[in-house]
Order: C-alpha cells, then structure tokens, then sequence
C-alpha cells in the first residue's frame, strides 16, 4: 500500500510545480497537465483548488491560468519584499503623513481591484485593513481609475452583466462610467463620493510601470466630513503627484515631458 504522506507530498510538489509554470507565462489545463506530466483531469482539480484560494485566476476569454493575488492573503510579511510595495512604501507613508487620512496601493485582480499596501494617516482614529481584500471595480476610485487605462474591450469584459448598487450613490450606468473614464484621463485621478461605502469618499491616481502601462492604483480615502467634495481635487493632485514620483522610481519615464 502506498504511504498516505508520500501521496500528499507528491500533491504539494504538484501544486507548487503549477505555480511556478503559471508564473511563467499563463497556462490552460491541457497545457499544465503535460507539463507536469499527469492527466488532464488531475490538473483540472489541481487548478480547481488552487483557484478556490485565489492564488491562481481563470481568464474568462482565453480560459487559461495566470497567478492570483491571493496569494498576498497568504503571505503578506512577502508581499513587503514585492518591488511594488517596496518601492512604493515610502512614498505611501508621506502621502498618508502629509494628508492625514489612509493610503492603499491596489491592482487589478480578476474583475476586481486587490489592496496589497495600505498605511493608516494619523487622523483615522479606527481603520478598515484593506490589504489582501477585493472590492468592485466600478464603484471605486481605484477601479476606476485602473479601467480608465484599460482598452473599451477589455472594460466592457469587467464590466458585464449587472453592477451592483451598493450605495445610493453607487453609479451603474455604463454611459456615466465611460464619461467618467474620459475625465480621469484627462485629470490624472479619479474620485469617488459615498459609492462603495456610505460615508467614504475617495480619491485614487494611476502607477504607470517602465513600459508606461498602469500597474497599480494608488488612493487617498476618509470620512466625507472630512474629506469634503470640494477637497477632493486637492487631494487628487497630491495622489497623482505621488503616483507620479512612484512610476518614475519604477523606470516610467515621461515620453512628451521636455528633458532638462
């Protein structure tokens, strides 16, 4: 009879054998299971479970395999040696210091917008710990600020089916969001009033990486008694100034900025 724990180990090499293969490049089942050198349907379940604690996605459209970040749920003390977070952090904290009020970093996982840092400004006297929760797209000034950069298909992908209200405020009019999307380009930040929360308003700015996509979103939130709808545009430009300084850390280089 074969030993139970030989039998586990060998599903625990799988499962990480499958994780650096996707990592590698986006796999579909077929393609992973030859890899790995089982049957189709063993990788299949693999996935399966992988999925179920986000540590990989299934792209809807291409019906393969890419990593997930759930896995910052898992391991967050690993996520502070991420290049993102590490070398957003201290920019992070001065945004949080200068403005006083909570600062995440978010990126787009899945049809989702996932917190992977998150420092708290002195005025927030009990805080929500974002890091490694998901919220709508749609209703975010992170999310809409990452759809703002993407192509009209690929939003149109997110943005199918119903959106849901969570607020009264909450806008799901698509025609609405896509006149939003224009003006947050246009601005350089996007800004949300009571839309995900009743209460939170929010204001959030692109992090473009070297080859100038949007990487990352970088947001500034707190209590609209505080932050009024008519601060919002002074903290908007102090996100996407700081947003800025992180893209260029990050190897982002201006292309129509005149060179000194």
């Amino acid at each position: 009879m074969r030993d139970q724990s030989s039998g586990n180990l060998q599903s625990v090499r799988r499962a990480l054998r499958a994780l650096e293969l996707i990592s590698e490049g986006e796999c579909g089942v077929t393609e992973l299971g030859r890899k790995l050198g089982v049957h189709k349907a063993t990788a299949s379940r693999l996935v399966a479970t992988l999925a179920e604690r986000g540590f990989v996605e299934r792209d809807p459209v291409t019906e393969k395999y890419r990593l997930g970040f759930g896995l910052i749920s898992l391991a967050g003390a690993a996520m502070g040696g991420n290049d993102l977070v590490r070398t957003a952090r201290p920019i992070v904290e001065d945004l949080a210091d200068r403005t006083r009020e909570t600062v995440n970093l978010g990126v787009v996982s899945g049809d989702a917008v996932v917190y992977i840092d998150q420092v708290t400004g002195t005025r927030s006297i009990v805080s929500v710990n974002w890091v490694g929760q998901r919220t709508p797209l749609h209703c975010t000034s992170n999310g809409k600020v990452l759809l703002a950069a993407m192509s009209e298909a690929e939003r149109a992908r997110l943005l199918k089916g119903d959106l849901a209200r969570l607020t009264p405020k909450t806008i799901t009019d698509r025609k609405v969001l896509r006149s939003q999307f224009s003006e947050i380009v246009a601005r350089g930040y996007a800004q949300t009033m009571e839309e995900l929360e009743e209460g939170l308003n929010a204001v959030a700015a692109p992090i473009r990486g070297i080859g100038g996509d949007v990487v990352a979103a970088l947001s500034v939130s707190g209590p609209a008694f505080r932050m009024h709808g008519v601060d919002l545009p002074r903290f908007g430009r102090a996100t996407a100034e700081a947003a800025a300084v992180i893209s260029r850390r990050l190897g982002y280089v201006e292309r129509n900025r005149p060179v000194a």
